[in-house]
């Protein structure tokens, strides 16, 4: 099969309901010639400490439901002045406290540092899955600032930029990533097959 002038030799699944992942994973993966498709399915989230764990066990429970290979993230933000908090708890503490009450608790806090973890699981079907991580570093901004982008990128400026992810539109946004996990997923998926 051609895309955009890449061969594609190699087809993964990512488990999401989030399209902008899709699209992210796609702009990434296929220049390798890893065809990215989609399957928004259910799995289950166990309660741990860890996104790496979270999302090995949802990518081996989706590749043995749908019998191929699959890939599934979960992302983690984390606080150093907290002892990394949230964490693996970040999508709760969102949906509790919010961006407001993170900056609430920052007040006064002169430690800003945080990031984002990624963890991406790869399954193939009958194996046991493979992480690989993704961390992006920055700072908490004092206010939200931006209209794009996901609910902590309004006060999340990561290294290297000066204004907060959210200024940045989807295309622009997925460059403020660290992206190399994609690469050395790619090679995996490559040396696997």
């Amino acid at each position: 099969m051609l895309f955009c002038g890449v061969i594609i030799m190699n087809k993964v699944i990512l488990v999401t309901g989030n399209m902008k992942k899709l699209i992210s994973a796609r702009q990434f993966l296929e220049p390798h010639g890893i065809e990215v498709d989609n399957v928004m399915m259910d799995t289950t989230e166990i309660q741990s400490d860890s996104i790496e764990e979270i999302a090995a066990f949802s990518a081996k429970e989706a590749s043995d439901k749908l019998k191929c290979s699959v890939l599934k993230n979960d992302t983690g933000f984390f606080i150093e002045e907290f002892g990394n908090f949230p964490g693996a708890y970040t999508h709760q503490i969102m949906n509790s406290i919010g961006t407001d009450g993170i900056l609430k608790l920052m007040r006064g806090v002169k430690n800003r540092r945080a990031y984002y973890r990624e963890a991406f699981a790869y399954c193939e079907y009958g194996k046991e899955p493979v992480v690989f991580t993704s961390i992006t570093k920055g700072v908490l901004a004092t206010r939200k600032s931006g209209k794009y982008g996901l609910k902590i990128d309004p006060i999340f400026i990561p290294d290297g930029y000066t204004k907060t992810m959210a200024h940045y539109d989807d295309d622009k946004r997925f460059c403020t990533w660290n992206t190399k996990v994609f690469d050395e997923i790619a090679e995996y998926i490559k040396k696997a097959k």
